[in-house]
């Protein structure tokens, strides 16, 4: 047997079950998303979100080209977090899981140092001044939630990883 056949051959192997913990951790990347999609959809909405309407207006353009792009930023990042699910699900294989297990690794670990620095940002840097303070608490809060899918994207990865060894 060659060493590509051999390979391709460990690669379609079948795999052992997924962890309750991870398919529960992949869950949660999915929920944590929620909070700030709705915030953007709200703000889409032109309904009033921490900003004045001039403001919506004249930085965001909502009405206008800024709808699309809220909308569409909201929907790309509640897909990039649906994108775990696939780890732990039973029924799709994902070609070379290798380098997907690695590069959920290292996914993992950006995500986590870019939550990190948006907290330090949030906390050490002077907020939005298009934005009143009731607005950026409620901010703060519905964009929490993100700072737990780093982790959460580790516990998976970890959990593939084993998965595709075993």
């Amino acid at each position: 047997m060659t060493t590509t056949t051999a390979r391709a051959a460990a690669e379609t192997a079948p795999t052992a079950p997924t962890t309750s913990a991870a398919r529960r951790a992949a869950h949660a990347i999915a929920l944590c998303a929620v909070p700030s999609g709705l915030w953007r959809l709200v703000m889409a909405a032109g309904l009033p979100v921490g900003y004045s309407d001039e403001v919506l207006r004249e930085v965001y353009g909502i009405p206008g080209w800024g709808i699309a792009y809220v909308v569409g930023l909201a929907v790309l990042q509640e897909c990039a977090a649906l994108l775990p699910l696939l780890l732990v699900s039973e029924r799709v294989r994902l070609p070379r899981p290798r380098a997907v297990a690695a590069t959920a690794w290292a996914l993992s670990a950006l995500v986590t140092l870019f939550c990190l620095s948006q907290l330090v940002l949030a906390f050490f840097v002077e907020p939005d001044p298009n934005m009143s303070a009731a607005g950026h608490l409620v901010v703060n809060i519905l964009y929490a939630p993100l700072l737990a899918t780093g982790p959460l994207l580790a516990v998976v990865a970890r959990a593939y990883g084993r998965r595709i060894r075993a």
